[in-house]
């Protein structure tokens, strides 16, 4: 289940990022980000104010590591996503979006201490490695045209914010269940985000011209990557561990061929099987290989 509930996640998120770099002439970036989660508020809110009642001593107890886990997915990772794409190119942002999985593994060997085996580490480079030939069309030498911009590097401080939030994932309330926590994190993200999109709109921006397409993103955004794809990620990290589902991250690349295949009547090459043959079997030596502990001397 958990290999299913990760699989998903990935597929939602590409919609996402294909959805936000499409739309963001339309709607600025921070705005975005909170007409997404404050839509997907308003639709879990009846369920959620009885647990939040129901959860309030919990709540209080550990609201220290809840504010923290809110503010690095809600407010930070899909805000500078958001922000770069409205930068940077596809290709750039795809190359460092595949950098999540090393950099949780690397956060997880150096901070929590996990002996990271030679398998998982060939998994995650033998992975990388089939990203690369998606995102280059098979024309390897082709990376040394990548460029870094500001963009860029909005990408790659979202990609650090969301490792770090995979990693404290373990640190969350045990006692407390995965829809209220994901609804406390909806909750205190978007109260976060308020005001930076209320100056972004009022100072730095147009106005949103509201048509159908505008509304249709919203409700994608809310709905799948948003709700759906934050419990899913968070059940998947839970069973797994943050090592391990991080490198469903590079099936973004393979869900977006697919969809380029099915709605925009894009061909499948050779370079595309390869890429997404090395993908599997990337993900395969990493997940079915165990990680060790090495006892701390605390």
């Amino acid at each position: 289940m958990p290999y299913l509930l990760l699989s998903l996640t990935t597929l939602f998120w590409t919609g996402n990022f294909i959805l936000g770099r499409s739309m963001h002439s339309v709607i600025p970036p921070i705005m975005m980000a909170e007409l997404r989660w404050l839509l997907a508020l308003l639709i879990i809110f009846p369920f959620l104010l009885p647990k939040l009642k129901k959860n309030r001593a919990i709540i209080l107890q550990h609201w220290k590591i809840l504010t923290l886990l809110s503010i690095l997915s809600v407010t930070c990772f899909n805000t500078f996503i958001y922000l770069g794409l409205t930068i940077t190119t596809a290709t750039n942002a795809t190359i460092l979006q595949s950098v999540i999985p090393i950099a949780i593994l690397v956060l997880s060997a150096l901070w929590l201490k996990e002996t990271v085996s030679k398998k998982q580490w060939l998994g995650v480079f033998t992975s990388l490695f089939g990203v690369l030939i998606l995102i280059t069309k098979g024309d390897l030498p082709s990376l040394l045209d990548f460029s870094i911009n500001q963009g860029d590097i909005f990408v790659l401080v979202a990609v650090i914010f969301w490792a770090i939030y995979s990693i404290l994932l373990r640190y969350r309330p045990q006692n407390l269940d995965g829809f209220t926590f994901f609804g406390i994190t909806v909750l205190v993200g978007s109260i976060a985000l308020f005001p930076f999109s209320f100056i972004e709109y009022h100072f730095f921006s147009t106005a949103i011209t509201w048509h159908n397409n505008v509304l249709l993103t919203i409700l994608y955004m809310a709905i799948f990557p948003s709700i759906l794809a934050y419990i899913f990620w968070n059940k998947g990290v839970s069973e797994l561990g943050a090592a391990k589902a991080g490198l469903f991250i590079h099936l973004m690349p393979c869900f977006g061929l697919v969809l380029s295949s099915v709605f925009l009547n894009e061909k499948i090459y050779s370079f595309h099987i390869g890429g997404v043959l090395l993908i599997f079997c990337g993900i395969y030596l990493a997940v079915f290989t165990k990680i060790t502990f090495k006892k701390s001397s605390s």
